[in-house]
């Protein structure tokens, strides 16, 4: 997964958030005081350029191109050569050999560990920066540009990968090597986690890696990139979004089967039928509303960035009880239907072994993004009440599309308290290199690796620097690409956190 912008379908608008005597003000979200988002009225941020060196920005050119060409798909690439390629640069800088490894269940999904050490003695428990270094699959046919090859046209650098999630992948290994280059001893130890298996597949690294060995990854925190960002209108960044929750993924199969036969003597008893009508079922239906206490943060603070029309509909939505025409209005957004419930979509569908037999197995996926605080067993429930048809099979398969019911119970876990030692780096990082550019909590309505971390009890948040525009999100879609100022702005944003989080 990579962010999702909230500002999908928005115009570009005047911002205008009222703030006594124009100082910080707090946001009460999960339960927590925090302060430290400053608010600005502005149009939109302008970036303040990157202060890379030429040789930095080649060095940083050079990280991004080679991960992108190597192929790391589950069906036929490897994590274990990305990791490796990764590993040797770090190495060949100086980096302690004991503290840069390439571990993993398998020749194919190795994943990188690197511990920058802090200062001797320190107590302060150390941040975690996980990123994963595979991707979704892609043909070659579906592209304009081979997705295996980093190409730069018309402003932009394209590839499998260049927004989910390798181009912040390579933002952290050439911010580490800056570090190590200024001889950086942070005030307690860095570690950087670039890992196997977040799209999909048996081996997910960060999973592996709290079983397995969590003493290399164990952290006061965890930032991850592949939630949250920087959402832009034509290049110009509209917001920092704060990925601080996120929604939790389920798939179930739906199956039906029977006798078959010759297509000749059609019978109502038909497999296909069974699923198609299930799938309708589920399409009709719309799961309750419900805002938790990041999202209701979200619409209190997006009341005042967006069009009064929009900006009513919020207002009716925080209303206790919640005004259902407001509901109604906002939910015609894919973005804002996915903050107020629960979703179950189609996504694959299987069926028939030949065009003149009746089917005698029909079966398609749904996937679900469950709200906190539900369990895919309760998702279940519901379908199965909605699709009422014995002849429909449904279980919750996992990654690899095994059924398993072994996370049928499983519950994300109430939002994080936000770690005001972060968020004060935020406030202060942000307003370096995009002055004015609001701050805003988000609920992710995808899910990533920090499932994982949270569960293990690291908490963590999406906090990324690259900007990609409200309109041209194509994380897993063909012809994926970033603005090649935003990579540079993104290297630049990532250091200067990294710096102000540790020092």
């Amino acid at each position: 997964m990579h962010r999702k912008h909230a500002w999908m379908g928005a115009p570009s608008v005047l911002f205008a958030v009222i703030m006594e005597g124009m100082k910080i003000r707090n946001l009460i979200c999960a339960g927590v005081v925090m302060a430290g988002f400053m608010f600005a009225a502005v149009a939109g941020a302008q970036s303040v350029a990157p202060s890379l060196s030429a040789a930095e920005r080649a060095e940083a050119h050079e990280i991004f191109k080679q991960l992108i060409e190597i192929n790391t798909t589950d069906s036929v690439g490897s994590t274990t050569v990305a990791a490796e390629a990764m590993a040797k640069r770090l190495l060949d800088a100086g980096f302690p050999a004991a503290e840069v490894q390439v571990l993993g269940p398998n020749a194919r999904k190795g994943n990188l560990v690197v511990r920058m050490r802090g200062k001797a003695g320190s107590t302060l428990r150390p941040i975690l920066i996980i990123g994963h270094l595979d991707v979704v699959e892609a043909r070659r046919e579906d592209w304009t540009t081979d997705p295996f090859e980093f190409v730069e046209k018309d402003g932009y650098y394209y590839g499998r990968g260049t927004q989910d999630m390798k181009v912040d992948d390579a933002i952290v290994v050439e911010d580490l090597l800056r570090l190590h280059r200024e001889r950086y001893v942070p005030d307690r130890d860095i570690i950087v986690a670039l890992t196997a298996d977040e799209e999909g597949g048996k081996w997910n690294g960060v999973e592996w890696l709290l079983r397995n060995h969590r003493e290399m990854v164990d952290a006061e925190f965890a930032l991850n990139p592949d939630s949250g960002g920087v959402d832009s209108d034509k290049g110009r960044p509209v917001e920092m979004a704060v990925g601080a929750t996120e929604k939790l993924y389920a798939d179930f199969h739906l199956t039906a089967t029977n006798a078959g036969g010759h297509s000749s003597r059609p019978v109502p008893d038909n497999a296909i039928y069974h699923v198609a009508d299930a799938l309708g079922k589920i399409e009709q239906y719309k799961f309750p509303f419900e805002l938790n206490t990041v999202t209701r943060a979200y619409f209190e603070k997006m009341t005042g960035l967006v069009p009064s029309a929009e900006s009513e509909a919020m207002r009716g939505v925080l209303q206790v009880p919640p005004d259902e025409a407001a509901i109604a209005k906002l939910s015609t957004d894919a973005w804002y239907n996915a903050v107020m419930h629960t979703t179950c979509v189609a996504t694959m569908m299987s069926a028939g072994h030949a065009a003149n037999a009746l089917p005698d197995r029909a079966q398609a996926n749904v996937n679900c993004r469950i709200l906190p605080g539900h369990t895919p067993a309760e998702v279940k429930a519901v379908l199965t009440k909605i699709v009422a048809d014995p002849k429909v099979v449904i279980e919750q398969v996992n990654d690899a599309g095994e059924v398993s019911d072994a996370e049928a119970n499983k519950v994300s876990l109430p939002p994080p308290p936000l770690n005001p030692t972060l968020f004060k780096a935020l406030d202060v990082t942000v307003e370096k290199v995009w002055p004015g550019l609001p701050i805003v909590p988000e609920m992710m309505v995808g899910a990533s690796d920090s499932k994982y971390t949270n569960a293990a009890g690291i908490p963590s948040y999406g906090v990324s620097g690259v900007a990609i525009d409200k309109d041209d999100d194509r994380a897993h879609g063909r012809d994926e690409r970033v603005r090649v100022e935003s990579y540079y702005t993104g290297v630049e944003f990532y250091y200067l956190l990294m710096k102000q989080l540790t020092e």
